[in-house]
């Protein structure tokens, strides 16, 4: 995986500073793809930049990322995916066998469809080792709603036979209280996984517009409201791709005032509008079933056929639905 973590220090053998390095640091940007993946006005934006000292750091990345683009190239297809047991009829019958490494998956319901709970759930199975060669690793969980509850890790990780405290410390949780300290927290995101060259396997944001909805309030907003968002899914696919690792965000549902007009049974839609809808690469609908049965369907997916699949809430987490 080396042209995958190449650290901007190797930019020092063709000229650039050490001060100059650590001014990139600072805004996250850790790695030779992170400054291809950064537009020059963003760079020009960062303290200290001048735009012929970024015109100098582009050129250096080329030079570097051109030498190995042919095993770049041969790489970055190689996605990696994590499945088991506890999200099998999920994972096997919905997203073909797991969830897919850089790419954005998205899981959208009303409250009480499971949406936390498959969240927690994945905490716990991300860290197991699966099918083909897969050996399990880290995870980083935004939380935007205080939804996070370590109990609810350890009674899943009884269900699967694991160490409490060694499931715990491989769980990294930041809470985010504003849609800017969200975005803010996504360079600290980026730290780790640069630190952590190929140990962290997924980012988990529960939920995604939950303070996009609370800082954004009525029309007037919208626009900027969008734009802001854009950014921040920009950025986490970017984070994705750089590090290759898993990124599963939830989100909320709102009345559709539009949808009297087809006559839909149930007039309710995913916020976030398209600009969410075309960042996510796979995009689930949650909805409840009987009692403590819930369904869950592919709304929007580049290769997975439209499909349902029946899972239960239990005490160890999400679980196939008993027939």
């Amino acid at each position: 995986q080396e042209s995958f973590f190449q650290d901007i220090d190797t930019l020092q053998k063709y000229g650039i500073n050490m001060a100059d390095l650590k001014k990139l640091k600072s805004v996250g940007i850790c790695t030779v793809k992170g400054i291809q993946m950064t537009t020059r006005r963003a760079l020009c934006n960062i303290k200290g930049l001048s735009e012929a000292k970024v015109d100098k750091i582009k050129e250096a990345a080329g030079k570097i990322l051109v030498r190995d683009s042919a095993e770049t190239l041969s790489f970055n297809y190689q996605y990696s995916y994590f499945s088991s047991s506890s999200v099998g009829l999920l994972c096997s019958k919905l997203l073909g066998g797991g969830m897919e490494s850089m790419a954005i998956t998205e899981a959208f319901g009303e409250f009480r469809t499971g949406k936390t709970q498959l969240s927690h759930t994945l905490c716990v199975t991300a860290q197991l080792p699966g099918e083909d060669g897969y050996t399990g690793g880290k995870v980083i969980f935004i939380d935007t709603e205080n939804t996070f509850r370590p109990d609810r890790l350890k009674d899943i990780a009884d269900r699967f036979n694991v160490d409490h405290d060694a499931v715990l410390d491989n769980v990294l949780y930041a809470r985010a209280y504003t849609s800017e300290h969200q975005m803010e927290l996504l360079d600290f995101v980026a730290a780790k996984f640069h630190e952590e060259g190929g140990v962290f396997k997924l980012l988990i944001i529960d939920s995604i517009m939950a303070l996009f909805r609370v800082d954004f309030s009525g029309r007037g907003e919208l626009a900027e409201r969008q734009q802001k968002l854009a950014q921040m899914l920009s950025r986490l696919q970017k984070i994705s791709e750089e590090y290759n690792v898993a990124v599963f965000v939830t989100n909320q549902m709102t009345a559709d005032p539009g949808a009297g007009m087809t006559f839909q049974a149930d007039p309710k839609k995913p916020i976030g509008g398209h600009i969410l809808a075309h960042a996510s690469t796979t995009r689930i609908s949650l909805r409840k079933g009987r009692g403590e049965l819930r369904i869950a369907k592919i709304f929007d997916s580049p290769d997975m056929p439209e499909n349902e699949a029946t899972f239960a809430i239990t005490p160890g987490g999400i679980a196939d639905a008993k027939e």
